[in-house]
């Protein structure tokens, strides 16, 4: 991995497709791109052909670590982010003012970034790190295809759209968000999702996870907070803990801070119920067979969530995060609970409101697969091939 330039001559292989894709930040930027990367390379390869491949993103981005890990060539440019406010004079802030300062800079490299890799399609998942980046796509005229992970579009995302070779949305409902002349050069696309999260097996979710005292007449929730778990999520599930291990199995991941925590609250129950909870800090690559156990998810409602969810046709109580930019989290729950494919919590939430929502799809297996049924109709499990026909098409190469 390089993130210290490019060097005096043109990264890529002669005769290769040299794809440059850039976005980050949070895993809902970094992810879909990872899953398009695979793919184009898998797609070209199946055809004897080859993908050169560059990333760019911010130093300390998770970006950084995954194309380490997945050893994609990586580039580090500056960029800035806002920090925004209900109340505009909050923005007025010395870091915004610095980063803001960062932004000339960020673009400078980005321009020397495309003009000197000459990409032949530049993709961009969205965070701030794509806005310098895009913009340099469209100064070196290079195709651009923007992705928007979420129903509403994001900030960065609304200026790029106007520049975009294509604009690929993951829902039909963010068409009319867009743009004017954008909405004509727009894909539906989906969000893609990672290929081993839909082949789960629900028999090595038990085995890995010792799972033994699970009662396999009750239904199994799985609870998620995201990787460093959600306080709020944990405070409710806590307080709720005995009424729901009396009607479910609970898998918890509610993230390394909050594990000892929740391990003394379950031990202090009966042992026919402490031994249908399991929580964990975090779950890896155990997740798809975690998937498949479940019968019924309650988390968050970020952009990844949702498409895993409805690509896997999973039922879910969905709780929002409130400070999501833009309160997307909210717009993603509320998308969903609109089209009867989950139940959102959208204003306070209390154990009892929790419960109350919980209860009727504990003890209806027909309307959790109703809920299940509706999601799947939601879901597009491959996202990351139409996204990837979009990339190729918008460089010129065959799609088939």
């Amino acid at each position: 991995m390089s993130s210290d330039g490019l060097g005096a001559d043109r990264l890529g292989g002669e005769g290769a497709l040299r794809l440059l894709v850039t976005g980050g930040g949070t895993g809902g930027h970094t992810y879909p791109a990872l899953t398009a990367v695979r793919t184009t390379a898998s797609r070209l390869s199946a055809r004897g052909a080859t993908a050169d491949i560059l990333w760019v993103g911010t130093a300390a981005g998770l970006e950084a670590r995954v194309s380490e890990s997945e050893g994609i060539r990586f580039v580090a440019v500056a960029a800035g982010k806002i920090r925004r406010a209900h109340n505009p004079l909050k923005m007025l802030s010395w870091a915004n003012l610095r980063d803001m300062l960062r932004v000339p800079f960020g673009m400078v490299q980005a321009i020397r970034t495309v003009a000197v890799f000459r990409p032949d399609v530049v993709l961009a998942t969205g965070g701030y790190v794509s806005v310098p980046v895009s913009l340099a796509a469209w100064v070196c005229r290079r195709p651009l295809v923007v992705h928007e992970q979420t129903v509403r579009l994001g900030l960065a995302n609304r200026l790029l759209a106007r520049i975009a070779t294509t604009m690929a949305v993951s829902s039909a409902s963010t068409l009319p968000l867009l743009p004017g002349k954008a909405k004509g050069r727009a894909a539906v696309t989906g969000n893609p999702v990672r290929p081993e999260v839909l082949t789960g097996n629900a028999a090595k979710a038990l085995e890995a996870l010792g799972l033994d005292a699970f009662d396999p007449a009750r239904p199994t929730v799985y609870v998620t907070g995201g990787a460093q778990g959600a306080v709020q999520i944990n405070e409710l599930v806590g307080k709720l803990l005995s009424w729901l291990l009396e009607r479910a199995n609970v898998i918890h991941q509610c993230g390394p801070a909050a594990v000892e925590t929740l391990r003394a609250a379950a031990a202090g129950l009966p042992t026919d119920l402490a031994g249908r909870y399991l929580p964990v800090g975090f779950v890896g690559p155990e997740l798809p067979d975690v998937f498949a156990l479940a019968d019924l998810v309650v988390s968050r409602s970020g952009a990844g969530t949702i498409a895993e969810l409805t690509a896997l046709g999973l039922p879910s109580v969905l709780i929002p995060l409130a400070s999501s930019a833009g309160g997307e989290q909210a717009h993603n729950a509320r998308h969903l609970a609109d089209e009867g494919a989950a139940s959102a919590l959208l204003d306070e939430v209390t154990p009892t409101v929790l419960g109350e929502t919980l209860e009727p799809l504990l003890t209806d297996p027909a309307r959790r697969e109703t809920m299940a049924e509706i999601a799947r109709t939601l879901g597009r499990p491959d996202a990351g091939d139409r996204l990837v026909d979009v990339v190729l098409e918008a460089a010129g190469a065959d799609v088939r």
